[in-house]
């Protein structure tokens, strides 16, 4: 087994000979030469500061360099403010001249409460602006609470008060049409009306739940609330078209129509 004396033991002949190495383990207890080397160069802290300063023209000062931020980033974040607090004040200027979400649907809750004081008390004088305000809530609250107490008596009459509500909205649109000729008359400001004078109609189906109206006392409660009816409407339709002296002649058709609501009411 060769052993390594110096230098060039791990050639086989020298570097010359065939350029191939000896891999040789050397045996336990032999010294072995390492070469060392001088550091003679001394040593010298790094300086950066004149990395950075050598470079100017990169905008490079250091590691902090307070030149680099401007007061144009902070005038333009001041205007982006300015901006947003205008945009902020002219939407909730917007938001203030909007109407309410009630009166944008149609629905006015004063002119709902005033036509039914109106149907309550027929000897009550009205605005001729608010009966001709073509209003829809009120007549499908009290069709649809007529239908469901009506159910609770196991009626289910839905489709009759739909049917003779809409023949009958037609029917006085078209007699209202000839009669009236000094004002406009509207299919809903008809359809307002007829609706809001079922009312008597709903206190007689409530009625009807707690006591039998089917005998004699069923047929005076049903004509009073036939008349009732017929007096509120004639009254209104009256006063929104200005109908002088024909509140009597729109009472009869009033009275029919309502009294095939209280057929249905009763039987």
């Amino acid at each position: 087994m060769a052993q390594f004396g110096g230098p060039n033991d791990f050639y086989a002949s020298g570097p010359s000979a065939d350029a191939s190495y000896n891999f040789d383990v050397p045996e336990f207890g032999q010294e072995l030469n390492f070469q060392t080397f001088d550091n003679t160069q001394p040593t010298v802290p790094p300086n950066y500061d004149v990395a950075y300063t050598n470079a100017p023209n990169q905008g490079l000062g250091g590691f902090y360099d307070p030149t680099a931020y401007t007061d144009n980033s902070f005038a333009q974040e001041k205007s982006f403010k300015q901006a947003g607090a205008a945009g902020g004040a002219s939407s909730g200027n917007e938001f203030d001249d909007e109407p309410p979400l009630l009166e944008e649907l149609g629905i006015n809750p004063n002119h709902i409460f005033q036509k039914t004081l109106a149907v309550l008390n027929p000897l009550r004088g009205t605005d001729q602006q608010i009966l001709q305000d073509t209003d829809m809530a009120g007549p499908l609250v009290f069709c649809l609470t007529l239908g469901g107490i009506l159910l609770l008596s196991g009626k289910v009459t839905f489709s009759y008060i739909y049917g003779i509500g809409v023949m009958g909205c037609i029917f006085f649109y078209c007699l209202l049409s000839l009669m009236v000729t000094r004002s406009q008359v509207t299919f809903g400001a008809v359809a307002s009306v007829l609706g809001y004078c079922l009312l008597p109609m709903v206190v007689l189906s409530g009625i009807n739940i707690l006591i039998t109206i089917q005998g004699t006392l069923g047929l005076i409660v049903s004509g009073i609330a036939i008349f009732w009816c017929a007096i509120s409407a004639s009254k209104l339709f009256a006063t929104a078209f200005s109908m002088d002296h024909q509140q009597l002649l729109i009472a009869y058709p009033c009275a029919v129509l309502y009294g095939g609501f209280a057929l249905i009411t009763i039987y």
